[in-house]
């Protein structure tokens, strides 16, 4: 049974769960009903993208260890995104990150997954304008839901989130539910915060 975070939680993904060494961390999202005019509401076009920073000593090594819909394999093989998905419509994750706790890199302590709005700023466009938006980690070997951190915050104003991470702490492997928005307008700017 999975376990339901709230924003700063954290739970061990490996502690008492023998042999774990693959995790999907899925992705998602859907774009608010916004009022459009005298005759009801509409839902905006908002895509989302969701990308991982692989830090060193809690530090972003390099442009290499920045997975994103144009950079999806890890060179180690350790963390693969499965995919941009351009609208966030429909049920279940948006965006699937494939995460090989076995294959990463030594002195790698912390996995970051983030989402930013492609183009919020000159879309006007903001985390306000987002609902139902969640990170959950999965167990490759079975598919079951581990855990589950939902989004409930406003986030208005906001133009990119960090919504989790996988960390080392004693040799486990363990996930903190963040839920912090920025208004960094891009991933460039969004990764500068872990140089």
């Amino acid at each position: 049974m999975a376990v339901s975070l709230q924003k700063g939680q954290k739970i061990s993904l490996t502690k008492g769960n023998d042999g774990l060494s693959c995790v999907v961390v899925g992705l998602g999202w859907d774009a608010a009903a916004q009022r459009k005019g005298l005759f009801g509401k509409k839902e905006s076009n908002i895509d989302c993208d969701a990308s991982v920073l692989l830090l060193t000593n809690g530090k972003l090594a390099g442009k290499q260890d920045i997975i994103y819909y144009a950079n999806l394999r890890h060179p180690s093989g350790s963390v693969v995104h499965k995919g941009d998905n351009l609208t966030g419509a429909g049920e279940g994750d948006d965006e699937q990150i494939v995460v090989d706790l076995s294959k990463i890199p030594y002195g790698v302590d912390r996995i970051v997954f983030v989402v930013n709005i492609y183009q919020a700023v000159q879309r006007n466009q903001h985390f306000g304008m987002i609902k139902n938006a969640f990170i959950r980690i999965v167990d490759n070997r079975n598919n079951n839901e581990m855990c589950r951190y939902s989004l409930t915050d406003d986030y208005s104003g906001c133009t990119a989130m960090i919504f989790g991470e996988i960390y080392k702490h004693n040799n486990e492997w363990k996930f903190n539910a963040m839920g912090q928005g920025t208004t960094d307008p891009g991933l460039s700017e969004l990764a500068n915060r872990f140089r």
